[in-house]
């Protein structure tokens, strides 16, 4: 509720705050010394001001985009054969295949193509399609905060300077309070999306969005877990799945990078307010690196994200061998934390990893590995582990509740977690069986 309280607002306060920092000052300075600005500065500083305000009223209102029902059929005849055929994610809430970098977004309410996070403050997903715009809106905002930051800085050398003079010399309290309102609002927002703007455009150059950035940390962890048990790991039903390394597969070089992500090899056009935006094709699907085999998926195979199969006994190797139906009953009590139905989705949500260690090692009354001096680099088991140094939230959320060594979970960039996190493979008999049968029509032919 308070999210939506912050969206329901978030366009005209932000057009108010900038408002606030960019004309009272102006008109400030024609009261204190050294007096309003030149001109020049007057009109370079309007034109960032403006810039922003252009930039983030299209952030806030263009569409993050919107999935074409036929996306397939446009994906198969632009990519090669080794992409198609990668593993087709579904979306349990918009019942249907999404592509590649897509996510399904818990505010916006459907998929939403190469998503990067859904933004309280611009009450939008910054996406593929709207990413140009929030770069540029980033980039005019903590530019024009910066030249704001440097004419302040000179009206308050001067009244240091003149400290010892009479007080009816100088500016009034109104305008000295305003002044202060003025300097510490412009310092604590150009630092906060000074940082942002870093991030995000690192991130660029990377060609990995916020939610990509996530599962690379993921499937680090995962990976640490593999090593931990032997190169392989427990899936939902006791399958036993080898982790193997992967590289994250949208990283095609620095410039092409930032091409792809502003839609524009102009880098003029990167800068233009009015530039236009992205295509919906253009978010379907995105070159490969190929480092490694195109056609594996990303992200990579995670067993707590698979599906287990209802009715089936959970059977393996390892920690979950064949024993007796009290023996697999607590087995299963101890891998799940409950059966729960979350807006109308029966899900099973997996313990968090540690939890279902200890209660591993519990049950076969010993220790699956002691963490000594010599050991901790072999197991690469530290305080940089994401599972070490965030502590676990007793929160139900389950293993899709993993955060990474910021805090931050799924749900925290907008991701719907139930819809994203859990049975990305469930796809419906029925769509198999429609599949089947174009299939079967297209050889008849």
């Amino acid at each position: 509720m308070a999210k939506q309280g912050i969206e329901r607002f978030a366009l005209p306060f932000g057009l108010a705050l900038v408002s606030f920092l960019a004309y009272p000052s102006q008109l400030l300075f024609y009261f204190i010394e050294p007096g309003p600005l030149r001109k020049g500065d007057a009109y370079i500083f309007n034109v960032l001001v403006a810039g922003c305000l252009i930039c983030f009223y299209r952030t806030c209102l263009t569409d993050p985009g919107r999935i074409p029902s036929d996306w397939q059929d446009k994906l198969n005849t632009r990519v090669d054969d080794a992409q198609a055929s990668q593993r087709q994610r579904w979306c349990r809430k918009c019942e249907a295949f999404k592509p590649p970098r897509a996510h399904h977004c818990k505010t916006c309410k459907r998929c939403i193509m190469k998503m990067d996070h859904h933004c309280i403050w611009t009450a939008n997903c910054v996406s593929h399609i709207t990413l140009p715009h929030f770069i540029r809106f980033l980039g005019y905002g903590v530019v024009a905060m910066l030249y704001l930051a440097y004419f302040l800085y000179v009206r308050c050398a001067v009244l240091w300077e003149k400290r010892h003079l009479p007080s009816y010399l100088g500016p009034s309290v109104f305008q000295l309070v305003l002044l202060f309102v003025l300097v510490a609002i412009n310092s604590l927002l150009c630092f906060a999306l000074t940082l942002l703007l870093l991030r995000t455009l690192w991130s660029l150059a990377l060609n990995m969005t916020t939610i990509e950035g996530w599962e690379v940390e993921r499937h680090h962890a995962v990976l640490r877990r593999a090593r931990v048990m032997g190169s392989h790991l427990n899936g939902p039903d006791g399958a036993r799945a080898k982790i193997e390394p992967q590289e994250f597969p949208w990283d095609i070089g620095i410039w092409a990078n930032l091409c792809q992500s502003m839609g524009s090899r102009n880098p003029l056009a990167w800068f233009w307010p009015f530039a236009s935006s992205p295509t919906l094709e253009s978010g379907l699907s995105f070159e490969h690196n190929g480092i490694d085999d195109p056609s594996k998926p990303w992200p990579p195979p995670d067993p707590d994200r698979m599906m287990r199969a209802a009715g089936t006994p959970m059977t393996g190797t390892g920690f979950t061998q064949e024993v007796d139906v009290e023996a697999f009953r607590a087995r299963q009590a101890a891998d799940f934390a409950r059966y729960e139905d979350i807006d109308g989705d029966y899900v099973i949500r997996r313990r968090p990893f540690h939890e279902r260690l200890e209660q591993m090692q519990k049950r076969t009354d010993q220790r699956v590995y002691e963490i000594e001096d010599e050991d901790e680099d072999a197991l690469d088991i530290d305080d940089e582990d994401p599972d070490e140094a965030v502590p676990a939230q007793d929160d139900g959320a389950g293993e899709e509740g993993w955060r990474n060594k910021e805090g931050e979970r799924l749900a925290d960039f907008g991701v719907d977690e139930v819809a994203d996190f859990y049975d990305e493979d469930d796809v419906p008999l029925a769509e198999l069986i429609r599949r089947r049968k174009a299939q079967g029509g297209q050889q008849g032919q």
